[in-house]
């Protein structure tokens, strides 16, 4: 049985998040609001802390958060330089606590806990819940930069393998330090030896564990192509170097050939400042199916679309590879769609099974779930269920 279909709907997790709890972050000074349905919308005028709501619950999953923000700037301007958040999650009819937080008087670290015991690191959370997202800042995911598409995809990874982000932060680090000794010109061979040895190790990890949760994806998506989807299926590939042996060679092969590669590059890796060849300049290459065109080359409209397809698919095989259907949350996501697209999207996330929280500026824009979804209202520093 493949991984895409080892977790069959009946017997997956559905998590749920029952409460959420902040203080001092971003714009809340204070807020505690239950949660009693599995689609929220939160709607209010545009900087009135809708995105922070989402930021806040996408804490609960190894990394930094759908903005990616250094830990000490989630802190309210004017509060303590501290801030917490925290979570009910309701799962097979039990309630667990999950919460994260930093205090400056613990030296600034971020700390993490559930059942309010202490945990390593929010990878611990993955064992509860798993979220996915999808923002605005996306939206031009295809036509930049090739370090955007790598950081997508390794989020994409790490939602499925939560150790991930220990190979890529272990990766940067590798390629640091032979940066640093290519920098100083160290004329013993052996310590570039040792470093370039380290590097490959780590390099194939990581170039690995993409291209299985890629072959995964693309396999999810072939499995359920539908040419009369709002949301077109993409082609998905990896572009690099070490990916292009993966399928053919075994891993220490692989990591031979890389370490020589690294030997016979270090006068232009030298000069350029940087590891030229390796997982750090590889690409996902994106083609919109139906129309067989490369992604970038599309309209914004149809760029749209296929996003919001491929970050279903992944939720689908998130779900599928972890047996937990996945918190999935949507910023401004109803916006640009006209109605048939809206509801076709709302059909697309109750086949997920999973807790949505979506935000928007016009509740009109989510007349079609009013009757099922939790409205909530958002204004500065508060939320309010509306009537």
């Amino acid at each position: 049985m493949s991984a895409i279909d080892s977790a069959p709907s009946q017997s997956l997790r559905r998590p749920l998040v029952r409460r959420l709890a902040l203080a001092d972050f971003r714009s809340y000074a204070l807020l505690d609001i239950g949660i009693d349905a599995p689609l929220v919308a939160l709607t209010g005028d545009n900087g009135a802390g809708k995105t922070n709501v989402l930021e806040a619950l996408s804490l609960f999953t190894p990394g930094r958060g759908l903005r990616r923000a250094d830990m000490g700037e989630l802190a309210r301007i004017g509060g303590t330089g501290g801030w917490a958040a925290s979570i009910e999650v309701e799962a097979q009819g039990a309630l667990m606590q999950l919460g994260t937080g930093l205090d400056p008087r613990e030296g600034g670290a971020r700390r993490c806990r559930i059942e309010r015991a202490p945990v390593g690191s929010a990878r611990a959370f993955a064992d509860h819940l798993r979220v996915v997202w999808l923002t605005p800042a996306m939206d031009g995911l295809f036509s930049g930069p090739a370090g955007e598409r790598r950081r997508f995809l390794d989020r994409l990874v790490l939602a499925v393998d939560s150790d991930h982000a220990t190979r890529v932060a272990a990766l940067e680090k590798a390629l640091r330090n032979r940066n640093r000794l290519l920098e100083e010109g160290v004329r013993d061979r052996s310590w570039l030896d040792a470093a370039e040895r380290e590097l490959a190790g780590i390099a194939v990890a990581v170039s690995t564990a993409r291209y299985e949760t890629v072959s995964h994806l693309a396999a999810l998506i072939a499995c359920e192509r539908d040419a009369a989807s709002p949301f077109p299926w993409a082609e998905i590939t990896l572009q690099g170097e070490i990916e292009r042996l993966i399928p053919d060679l075994p891993a220490l092969e692989i990591e031979d050939r890389y370490r020589a590669l690294l030997a016979a590059n270090r006068g232009r890796d030298a000069a350029a400042g940087r590891a030229l060849i390796g997982p750090q300049a590889s690409d996902l290459a994106v083609l919109h199916g139906p129309k067989q065109a490369e992604a970038a080359r599309c309209s914004t409209g149809e760029q749209k679309a296929l996003l919001v397809g491929l970050v279903l698919a992944h939720a689908r095989l998130v779900a599928a590879m972890s047996g937990i259907a996945p918190l999935v949350l949507l910023d401004e996501i109803a916006a640009h769609f006209d109605p048939s697209r809206r509801a076709a999207l709302y059909g697309a996330l109750d086949k997920l099974g999973g807790q949505v929280f979506m935000t928007g500026a016009d509740p009109a824009a989510f007349a079609d779930v009013a009757g099922r979804a939790q409205m909530l209202s958002v204004s500065p520093g508060g939320i309010t269920a509306p009537g």
